[in-house]
């Protein structure tokens, strides 16, 4: 809910701040005392367009800050968390600051965002109904959601997207297929010529590596030989550095045991010396043997290392990727030879996969129908009371027989119309209904649908406008209703509206240091008492306005 308002230097406002609780919040005062400047600094604060106007008269900028108390599994975190936008643990605070050039900045938890994101948050939390605002319900957008949350269709909803994921993701397969299948028919010549000459040539993984190695081997042959006589020369000389070894090893094993073990690391060290030497000498001689000379092999190496490169540069890939460009061109090959065996096969599972949304898709649609009787008929009750019982409510379902509407939500466009009177044309609230009108419709649809909106916070402004008695009682007790559901602030001038609040702020001008202020003040009891005695007498509270109003007062509690 909207926990509280903090206003600074808009229109005539200096500094405000507003504690709001739940329930059913009113607020009244006399015509022109401000309470419109309330609803526009809150607008501002929920991402509303800003004007250079409300900017308080001497003051640099306006700043507005809404702050909000949700329950931890509210779906406008997990909306926080797509922007990258963290504020687990800590109220929810919308702020706006505006200059005088009408230039302002948006924050959530003072971090910058744009207006358009401050907008959607807005509009998530907090729903405003007055007789000249946009508001959500008019949107025929949001009345298939509506519905469905009505109806209580979450589950089948789900069904019917993972029916609509599935036939999609069949149907573009099927259709890559086809697209595969077209281009290898017209290049099946290319194909086959590919396919032989990469099955003629037979690459293999890892054999360019190994022939690039192989060719500098056989580049250097003489080099290597040269190297490596010689090395085996310097082994050799003489009589043999490991026959050196052995005999200086010979020499100091007489007197091993006189040494006192002062010879042991010496004798190993030599004996390891000799060993190492005798596996070089013969690791050189296989070495020498592997070195191959002839300049036939070195012709042969070079001729299928460049025949490998040559052939993937023809067909723009590495030499490394020859032998899954051969897999590929192969299975193109086999699709156009098995008649497109694969695209028949998948053509009959996008068939079933339709058919499987179609079915759920239709069980989804004659559940809203369902609902949509339930609900006109819900809606129809509570219009009665609100001095429109001539009008006739109705949720128009139309089902689209073209695929292209077709959708993860099903294949129904729903919309809420209104006929105001006996056989007139129906049309949509915001077209056919006046503005007094238009408020009650608001009012009435938010009773039926309050347990299945998540907007937390509504806000009615002047929904009592032309009514009075019997009407604005009514009025008020259907705000009381909602207000158990959902937290409901009301501007009003009905006294029969105000004595249903819980809570009861006054708003009213001031005049300080010859400057107009607009000044907010919640009401106690008594207060409350004596301001809706006012609203019944006027400026001149009579006893039998007091009595009426404490009689107001008491039946709201009953």
């Amino acid at each position: 809910m909207l926990s509280r308002l903090s206003i600074r230097d808009v229109v005539l406002i200096e500094r405000l701040e507003l504690d709001f609780s739940r329930g059913l919040c009113v607020l009244t005062g006399e015509t022109g005392a401000g309470k419109s400047i309330l609803l526009d600094s809150l607008g501002l604060a929920l991402g509303a367009r800003a004007e250079a106007r409300l900017v308080r008269h001497g003051a640099d900028q306006s700043v507005v800050t809404a702050e909000f108390d949700l329950d931890p599994g509210h779906p406008i975190y997990a909306l926080l968390n797509e922007h990258g936008l963290s504020v687990a643990d800590e109220p929810l605070m919308l702020r706006r600051t505006l200059g005088t050039d009408g230039r302002s900045r948006a924050f959530i938890n003072d971090q910058s965002v744009s207006v358009g994101l401050l907008r959607q948050i807005g509009e998530e939390l907090v729903e405003v109904h007055g007789q000249f605002d946009n508001q959500r319900l008019l949107n025929s957008a949001t009345h298939l959601g509506l519905l469905d949350a009505h109806g209580g269709h979450g589950r089948l909803r789900g069904d019917v997207a993972k029916a609509y994921k599935t036939w999609r993701a069949v149907a573009v397969e099927r259709q890559r297929a086809e697209e595969e299948l077209e281009a290898a028919r017209r290049d099946e010549e290319y194909l086959r010529h590919a396919v032989e000459e990469l099955r003629a040539l037979s690459p293999e993984a890892g054999e360019e590596e190994r022939l690039a190695n192989e060719r500098q081997m056989l580049m250097h042959g003489e080099k290597l030989i040269d190297a490596m006589n010689s090395a085996n020369k310097a082994l050799d000389s003489g009589h043999g550095v490991e026959r050196m070894l052995r005999d200086a090893l010979r020499a100091l094993e007489p007197v091993v045991e006189k040494a006192e073990g002062i010879l042991d690391a010496t004798l190993k060290a030599l004996d390891s010396a000799a060993e190492q030497v005798s596996v070089a000498i013969n690791e050189l001689d296989i070495a020498a043997g592997r070195v191959d000379l002839d300049p036939r092999h070195l012709e042969q190496v070079e001729e299928r290392l460049f025949a490998l490169r040559a052939l993937a540069r023809k067909h723009n890939v590495d030499v490394v990727n020859l032998v899954d460009l051969y897999a590929q061109l192969s299975k193109q090959l086999e699709s156009i030879e098995d008649g497109g065996t694969r695209l028949e096969e998948l053509a009959r599972a996008e068939i079933q996969a339709r058919g499987a949304y179609a079915e759920i898709a239709a069980l989804l649609s004659q559940a809203r129908r369902e609902a949509a009787t339930g609900l006109d008929r819900a809606v129809g009750i509570e219009l009665e009371p609100l001095k429109l019982g001539a009008a006739d409510f109705r949720t128009t379902i139309a089902t689209s027989d073209d695929e292209d509407g077709w959708g993860e939500t099903g294949w129904d466009r729903v919309a809420f119309e209104v006929a105001t009177n006996p056989g007139a044309p129906a049309g949509p609230l915001g077209k056919i209904a006046s503005g007094g009108e238009l408020s009650r419709f608001m009012l009435a649809l938010k009773v039926v649908l309050a347990q299945s909106d998540p907007v937390p916070t509504l806000v009615f402004d002047e929904v009592d406008s032309g009514i009075g008695g019997a009407v604005a009682d009514a009025v008020g007790q259907r705000l009381a209703r909602l207000g158990e559901d959902v937290q409901v602030l009301v501007v009003t001038h009905s006294p029969q509206v105000a004595a249903r609040g819980r809570a009861h702020w006054h708003v009213s001008k001031t005049q300080e240091d010859g400057a107009v202020r607009t000044k907010v003040t919640t009401l106690d009891a008594h207060e409350r008492a004596d301001e809706i005695a006012r609203m019944l007498a006027g400026a001149n509270i009579t006893s039998e306005a007091r009595a009426a109003a404490q009689s107001l007062l008491s039946g709201a509690a009953e």
